[in-house]
């Protein structure tokens, strides 16, 4: 039984990820902030599932609960989203400066506290796995550029740990339904262009990332490190 961490896991695509894993028969760890959602999803995905309530953005709390877990076989880098959704738009450089670190902190550097915390509890053929997103490619203001920024780090970290025997990688999602990345305010009329973009001409699904990640995480993918996987139905290719 491997233990995996999903942060962000109590909804969309943590949630399925944490589900594809639980389903697998190991043991899930999934974090987020709200305490709540944590419970249900919890509750609903199987007493294989933990959850612990964390602010990934807080390097204190993160440094305790990867001490509370001794061993770590997955690290699923979830958390974030554009937090600029949250806030009216910025009108001073100080709110643009604000609205920039907010973006990043959780984005980024939830990503490199968490993965820093885990890394002593992790072994050889242990897998990391970051969601990254088409906005790096495509561009989308400082959400963007901090998805950006998470495949540039990934190389180096992909680097750092493949003399252990651990991977890792940035699966990056396109358009994906059933999610409350938008906040529940996309209009039909975006809702159908982000569709006809991709080639598959159909909205991707959490299930969709989450056998990806799970793809990573298996002895079929142990010489397969520092990449970006795209998952967009053609929206954005790559060759």
């Amino acid at each position: 039984m491997r233990t995996v961490v999903v942060t962000g896991g109590g909804t969309g695509i943590g949630r399925s990820i944490a589900d594809r894993f639980a389903a697998a028969g190991d043991e899930v760890i999934i974090t987020g902030r709200r305490a709540a959602v944590l419970d249900q999803a919890a509750r609903e995905l199987g007493g294989a599932v933990r959850p612990i309530v964390l602010d990934g953005t807080d390097p204190i709390g993160t440094a305790t609960v990867a001490a509370s877990i001794s061993k770590v076989d997955v690290l699923v880098n979830n958390a974030g989203g554009n937090t600029d959704f949250d806030r009216p738009a910025p009108q001073t450089l100080s709110e643009l400066a604000q609205a920039w670190r907010r973006n990043l902190d959780s984005n980024l550097i939830s990503a490199v506290l968490m993965t820093t915390a885990v890394l002593p509890h992790m072994e050889e053929g242990s897998t990391i796995v970051t969601i990254g997103s088409i906005a790096a490619d495509k561009g989308a203001g400082s959400y963007g550029a901090a998805k950006a920024a998470l495949a540039s780090w990934n190389v180096d970290l992909a680097r750092a740990v493949g003399q252990r025997g651990i991977t890792a990688n940035v699966v990056s999602p396109g358009y994906i339904a059933d999610t409350e990345f938008f906040r529940d305010v996309l209009t039909t009329e975006r809702r159908n262009s982000l569709i006809d973009a991709a080639m598959t001409k159909r909205a991707g699904t959490p299930e969709d990332i989450a056998g990806a990640v799970f793809f990573l995480a298996s002895g079929s993918a142990r010489q397969l490190t520092g990449q970006t996987i795209a998952v967009n139905g053609g929206e954005w290719p790559s060759r």
